[in-house]
């Protein structure tokens, strides 16, 4: 008997083929790649004011970070193929399959996120949605504002200060994290993860569908609720 099915199960996953024809199709939409880099920026900023103490300019940073976290939140319901949860957030088994051969070299035929890069979209968007949250609430006496300061007992408004802080500093794993894995994957896949998110395409087999993507006018009415209720939040907490 020939080992011919053997060497067939154990090829790569997706196999290298020279001989096919490619073309950079458009992966991420503009809203997406603009909250990934003005996330990148803001959380920077926050750091900076923060420990630099000035703490007003801190606050309307987090305020904006917040509503940047709810618009992506949206957007990953109603927003471009690639964007949405349903698209990319996969089971654990297959996001732990999909880390079993993260040093295995091959060619990058992933249109959006891989299965374990979606679940720490997810783990990054939660965290932000925390620390934004109970940032407001930590930081409403500078503004004069939040009436729940005066209603809140003593222990729960220490344990949100608490969490506060506590969150940073997890944020601030997650975030080395995520910036090791991109560089894992360039250096140990050579997968480029920075270039798409900045340019929008991404090099695949011309047989590779092109994902649909949704409205701007959608983008910038769901961004404009966002900002509604960030205000609304502000006003009470």
């Amino acid at each position: 008997m020939n080992s011919t099915p053997s060497a067939t199960r154990d090829r790569p996953e997706h196999p290298k083929h020279p001989e096919l024809p490619e073309r950079r199709v458009p992966v991420w939409d503009l809203p997406t790649r603009l909250f990934h880099w003005l996330t990148v920026v803001l959380v920077a900023a926050a750091y900076v004011t923060q420990r630099m103490n000035w703490m007003q300019m801190h606050v309307r940073l987090g305020e904006t970070l917040l509503a940047l976290v709810l618009f992506r939140i949206l957007w990953g319901c109603f927003g471009s193929e690639t964007a949405r949860f349903s698209r990319f957030v996969a089971s654990p088994r297959k996001a732990i399959e999909h880390l079993r051969h993260v040093l295995r070299r091959e060619p990058d035929v992933q249109v959006g996120h891989n299965a374990a890069g979606g679940w720490m979209v997810l783990l990054l968007l939660a965290l932000l949605l925390v620390e934004t949250l109970t940032g407001l609430y930590d930081n409403n006496d500078i503004a004069d504002e939040g009436p729940l300061s005066e209603i809140v007992p003593a222990k729960i408004a220490n344990a949100i200060a608490g969490l506060h802080a506590w969150g940073w500093d997890v944020l601030a794993a997650a975030v080395v994290l995520h910036v090791c894995a991109i560089a894992v994957y360039a250096l140990v896949k050579g997968h480029n993860l920075i270039g798409p998110m900045l340019s929008g395409r991404k090099r695949l087999p011309a047989s590779v569908r092109a994902p649909a993507r949704a409205s701007l006018w959608l983008a910038a009415l769901l961004m404009g609720l966002s900002g509604v209720v960030v205000a609304l939040l502000s006003a009470y907490i």
